[in-house]
């Protein structure tokens, strides 16, 4: 669906169940920046719930990352208004959720120098011109 995701070449996913440890199944590296999207698996469809992205370039063209990198950001950060380790198992069961499928994409490394921000907009949008709106998750833009 997002053409412009394929020339990352540092790039994964993962699943995440009922009752999984973030903090054990994440593979997204812990250091970098980048962009990931979370598809929700339930009953044999598929949706894209959530598109995010993490680090920032300064002015002086420097990389400004969370300690831990793209995974700090998934393990650590927080998602409707408490860790997503515990948010992400309430909203499984809340919304009857399979699984999540997380994919991350390094935007930022040797080979590429795409801002983060400006990668997530570019999803977001194409996203809002296919559906006419933002992801489930994401609540504005």
């Amino acid at each position: 669906m997002f053409d412009e995701l394929e020339k990352y070449k540092r790039n994964g996913h993962f699943f995440f169940e009922k009752n999984n440890n973030l903090r054990e199944i994440c593979n997204a590296p812990k250091s970098g920046i980048g962009v990931y999207l979370i598809y929700a698996l339930k009953k044999g469809k598929i949706e894209l719930v959530y598109i995010a992205s993490t680090g920032k370039i300064t002015q002086n063209g420097m990389i400004k990352t969370r300690k831990g990198g793209i995974y700090d950001s998934l393990v650590n950060g927080k998602q409707f208004g408490e860790l997503r380790n515990r948010a992400w198992n309430k909203q499984i069961i809340i919304e009857e959720i399979d699984a999540l499928d997380i994919y991350w994409y390094e935007t930022f490394d040797k080979n590429n120098t795409d801002i983060p921000a400006m990668t997530e907009g570019k999803i977001i949008q194409r996203f809002y011109e296919i559906y006419g709106k933002l992801p489930k998750w994401n609540k504005e833009y």
